[in-house]
């Protein structure tokens, strides 16, 4: 090729390279043809239309922190004057009341409510529903930041940790039905009337799977571990109420779909969430105990001391102290003065002073103690305590009647199930559950 051609086809490519290059930055200029203070104007007029375009307004369920927490539904109904109509299922005040909020410009753009309505219930610091949120309160925030739209919903995150919260169009049955949410709340947490032992059951379609399930009202969380050798899965998911059943998160995913919402079912207490192809995944009660195990023995005469000692401030609250335990402990303390109330219920066993429990109390009351002797039920995998005594440290006494019914649970003629939890409770104390075989007697300790 002669010298003269390569400097014409260089002199097309260079040309070529130019016009190029003056097309993409025509095409920048036009992206950024909007100032930034333009165009946050614009997304805050797009969020105001949105707000207000919804007949019966906003719905939306937020999960603060769905790896600790459940989720509160919320509905809201904006005007033009800058107020909002608002309802919530945080607890059993589901009236509706008028606040105000603002569409703020910062760094981008956000809903914020202004004056104090119920949303504001989660981030209160000074109420929190487990001592491990001490002064976070619920972890809630009243400014979310705008992310746009997507499908009809409104997106936004919230300021103070970035959690994702979806307003989706509520209807006129969102506001009428939003006190039965609070009917299903009763349902999750399961009446005395249903067995105490619950379990979650996955399936893709061919194969099924077992958890154990255990929920905590007071933070509207559930735990579930797989009960199979080998199988480490687990579901952990906080727990949103509707007038149906309930919607989790994070979802329970089976055969890699996501399931979300459990319907409930009345006659046998069961929530199911269905899927396409047979996957499915059920919360659902059982009879006994998905795993019984051989802890018991480990209390028995013979071996060393072992105490174990429900601690009311940490343990009260656990998902495993069951609502039957909590009613006696309830009443019996219901019949002290305000300041004797009971701190501990602490069970030695092959101390130096021989087995027996203790009730410790407030206010300067006294302990009492109830000696007991064992024997195991090796058939059933259970411990049984018999009844010896009862003293106050220095002299045998009649046994409390404050105490009965509280106390006649341990001492049940069938026994109890001992059993050593995988999980702690705010320390690094080994966890016991000791549950009744009959009914839905059971209490969270702690191995001390």
């Amino acid at each position: 090729m002669k010298i003269k051609n390569i400097y014409k086809y260089l002199f097309a490519a260079i040309l070529i390279l130019h016009l190029s290059s003056c097309n993409n930055n025509t095409d920048a200029d036009q992206l950024f043809d909007e100032t930034p203070t333009t165009r946050l104007n614009n997304q805050k007029s797009e969020l105001n239309t949105a707000l207000l375009s919804s007949q019966f307004g906003w719905k939306a369920v937020y999960f603060t922190d769905n790896t600790v927490l459940g989720g509160y539904t919320h509905l809201f109904k904006f005007a033009q004057d800058g107020t909002v109509e608002m309802a919530s299922d945080f607890d059993a005040d589901t009236n509706v009341y008028k606040s105000e909020y603002a569409i703020q410009l910062g760094s981008t753009v956000s809903l914020t409510f202004t004056t104090n309505n119920r949303i504001h219930l989660l981030s209160d610091s000074d109420s929190y529903p487990i001592p491990a949120l001490r002064a976070k309160g619920y972890l809630g925030d009243f400014q979310f930041l705008y992310y746009g739209q997507e499908n009809g919903e409104i997106i936004f995150k919230a300021n103070r940790n970035g959690t994702e919260i979806r307003f989706v169009k509520a209807t006129a049955d969102d506001w009428a039905k939003l006190p039965q949410n609070l009917v299903m709340e009763e349902n999750v947490i399961g009446s005395d009337t249903r067995p105490l032992f619950r379990l979650l059951e996955t399936t893709d379609g061919t194969t099924t799977h077992k958890f154990d399930f255990s929920f905590s009202e007071i933070t509207r969380f559930a735990e579930s571990n797989s009960i199979e050798t080998g199988y480490s899965i687990s579901y952990n998911m906080g727990v949103g109420y509707t007038p149906t059943g309930i919607v989790v998160s994070p979802a329970v995913e089976v055969g890699g779909q996501k399931l979300t919402n459990f319907v409930y079912n009345d006659a046998d207490g069961s929530f199911t969430a269905t899927g396409t192809g047979g996957v499915k995944a059920e919360i659902k009660y059982s009879s006994k105990p998905l795993i019984i195990t051989d802890d018991y023995k480990n209390f028995l005469d013979g071996k060393p001391q072992m105490v174990i000692s429900f601690i009311t401030a940490n343990l009260y609250t656990a998902p495993t102290t069951s609502t039957y335990f909590k009613t006696l402990f309830d009443a019996a303390n219901a019949t002290l003065p305000a300041n004797q109330k009971i701190t501990r219920i602490q069970i030695y066993f092959n101390s130096a002073f021989g087995n027996y429990i203790e009730y410790r109390f407030a206010g300067g009351r006294p302990s009492v103690y109830h000696n007991f002797t064992t024997s195991a039920d090796d058939t059933n995998k259970r411990i049984i305590l018999t009844h010896d005594s009862w003293d106050n440290g220095s002299a045998f006494i009649p046994a409390p009647a404050f105490l009965k019914n509280l106390d006649d649970e341990f001492f049940n003629a069938a026994g109890l199930y001992l059993k050593k939890e995988a999980f702690k409770i705010q320390f690094t104390n080994n966890i016991y559950t000791v549950t009744s075989p009959t009914n839905n007697f059971r209490t969270t300790t702690y191995q001390l």
